[in-house]
């Protein structure tokens, strides 16, 4: 593939990995993990990427919703520091999970959110 094919690519799946981390709060890394895979990078790269490229997208949604009044600060302490515990701990796990089965668990996550989000009313 060509040069020029590949960045129409990564910016096509750049757009839509903010689009929907935009709208959704989640759901970038099911679109950038496997444009990261086919753009060459190992399972466990391509996932600690998505989480890189997705943390300055949510940085910058963040912002949007505090200035349009979206977001209830309240609620966000009940998240914030077990949230920060449990990427920690993602993180560590990250590096010590072979590919094949992070690859089995992240295709049975997004099974199960799929499931969940067909099956709310």
């Amino acid at each position: 593939m060509s040069d020029k094919k590949e960045t129409g690519k990564a910016i096509l799946g750049g757009s839509l990995v903010g689009v929907l981390n935009g709208m959704l709060g989640a759901g970038g890394g099911m679109i950038a993990v496997p444009l990261l895979k086919k753009l060459g990078l190992r399972q466990t790269n391509a996932h600690a990427t998505a989480v890189s490229v997705i943390f300055p997208l949510t940085l910058l949604t963040t912002v949007l919703y505090l200035v349009t009044d979206k977001v209830e600060l309240g609620a966000t302490g009940l998240y914030l520091l077990p949230g920060a515990a449990g990427a920690l701990l993602g993180g560590l796990l990250l590096a010590k999970i072979p590919g094949k089965w992070l690859r089995k668990i992240f295709a049975c996550f997004m099974i199960w959110a799929g499931i969940r989000m067909m099956m709310k009313k």
